[in-house]
Parts: structure tokens; sequence; C-alpha cells
């Protein structure tokens, strides 16, 4: 397991129960996590928390405050800067096990020693990746895709945060497979493309994604839109049936043989133990 370790103010404090018990800058909060089967291993810890996170019998949930937060806060990592919140879905604007990815996609556009870099980041959310590439001096464009028009404008600030309005970054609030699309046909080239879809969702439009259905066709796609001399395509899931294996298989049969695969995760602090946080996926050319 590839383990985002260097937070400073962020850190998995224990995990057990279905639970995470997750320290976010000032904060300690509570939230589900259906992957954390084994017992809670500091219980005192869990007494005294900021929020905590319950789910709804008919879908969804909501947060219960335990003292008085700030409705938002900004939470740094290495040179990068992210504001986060919490939302009525659970999430706080971050997915911290990506550190891990932001880590390995800077070293490698950094060891690549090329110039002019494209980026399409698909499913980009809040703008991890986006942020992490644009910060390479190698990368001159970073494409980002997301369904959600709330997400794109978190991006936009997260991007504001970091001083990196200089860059060009090109925000799309659009379904990701009908943009790559529509990139095909425009013969746009792209040398490095980083996916993290859901396990399912909808467009702006109300399209559905299902991941089993679509990820094959999204990433044959993503094959034409590649450049000549790609660097890169890393694929991220969290859907618990798509292992290793199967993101290994479905990489190799669509975009050819040098794949690496490993599962990310979060280090619980002061234990032997890890958090897992789904599969990454690399193939490089």
């Amino acid at each position: 397991m590839r383990k985002a370790k260097h937070w400073q103010d962020y850190t998995i404090l224990d995990a057990g129960d279905q639970e995470k018990l997750e320290k976010i800058g000032p904060y300690v909060i509570v939230r589900p996590d259906p992957v954390a089967i084994w017992p809670k291993q500091k219980p005192q810890l869990w007494q005294k928390v900021d929020a905590s996170y319950t789910r709804s019998k008919q879908g969804g949930g909501a947060w219960t405050l335990h003292s008085k937060m700030k409705d938002e806060w900004i939470l740094p990592y290495k040179k990068l800067k992210f504001t986060v919140s919490l939302t009525n879905f659970k999430h706080f604007g971050l997915f911290p096990e990506q550190a891990t990815n932001w880590d390995w996609m800077q070293e490698t556009i950094h060891a690549s020693k090329r110039t002019d870099l494209k980026v399409l980041n698909l499913f980009a959310y809040t703008g991890g990746a986006t942020l992490a590439c644009a910060q390479c001096d190698e990368v001159t464009e970073v494409s980002h895709v997301d369904a959600s028009k709330g997400m794109v404008d978190w991006a936009k600030q997260n991007s504001t945060l970091n001083n990196l309005s200089h860059k060009t970054i090109r925000y799309f609030v659009d379904d990701c497979v009908k943009f790559v699309n529509r990139e095909v046909k425009r013969g746009r080239r792209y040398d490095i493309v980083i996916l993290d879809p859901p396990s399912y969702g909808r467009g702006p439009n109300n399209e559905v994604w299902k991941i089993e259905e679509q990820l094959v066709p999204l990433l044959q796609l993503v094959k034409q839109v590649l450049s000549d001399e790609p660097l890169f395509v890393l694929l991220n899931s969290y859907t618990t049936n798509l292992s290793a294996s199967v993101i290994e298989n479905i990489l190799r049969c669509t975009l050819g043989e040098n794949v690496t695969v490993e599962e990310i995760g979060l280090p619980i602090q002061d234990s032997d133990l890890a958090l897992p946080a789904g599969v990454s996926g690399i193939w490089k050319p």
C-alpha cells in the first residue's frame, strides 16, 4: 500500500466499527467508513469531537456539530493549500489519501524534463490533482472537468488560493464521457490523463454514470486523446468490487501492458494499522 504519510495538519486518529476519527486542522470529526470493520483501538479519543456525520436510513445524512466551527478553513499540504468545509454529502472538499498520487505525479513530471505538457483531469472534484500538476513548471495547461458546478467553483477558489491564476487552467462543467468524445473530434491531445471516477453519478444534464458499464468505453476514448508521447494515465477507484487485479486488467486491455496498480491509504496515528482508501492504477508507455 502507498500511504499518504506527509500530511502535517491532517491525520487519522483512529478507525473502526465502520467509522474514522479524523483531525483536520484544528478540528476533530467522525465520519462513516464502511471498510473499517475492525474494532476501534483508542475509544478514549472518540469522547470529544467537534462534529460527527450520521447516515440517514432514507439516504444521505447530516452533520451534528458538538462545538463551534468555522464554515470553512485552510488545510495545507507541502506547498499546496486547500479550502475545506463540511458538506451535506459527508465530504469536506478533499480526499487526503490522494496526496500520495499528487507526490508521485509531481515527481514523475519533474523527472521527465519535458516542456509544454498538457494535462486532462477528469472527475476532477475540487482540484487536488489539477493544482499538483499546475504547480509544475513543465506543465503549461490543465483541463479540469467535473459534472458539478459547485465543485468546479471550489476548484477555482483553490487555484486562486495557491496563486495559480496565471497558469492556463481550463475549467469545464461537463459530463466527462461527452467531453472526451468532443475532444477526440476536435483533435485535441494530452500528455497526461487523470481519472478519479465515482461508482455512480449524474452529469449536468442528468447523464447517468455507472463505473462498471462506462469505465472501459471512457478509457478507450482516453486512448484517442493521448499525445504521440504520453507521460502517463492515472486511474483511481474507490469502488469496492473493482479490486487491484480488475483495475490492472482494465488498463492493460484498453491502454497497453505497462501497468502498475497499488492500494492507497492513510496511516493511523500511533498505530501499525492503515486505512485503505481505494486503488490507483498507472499506465505508462
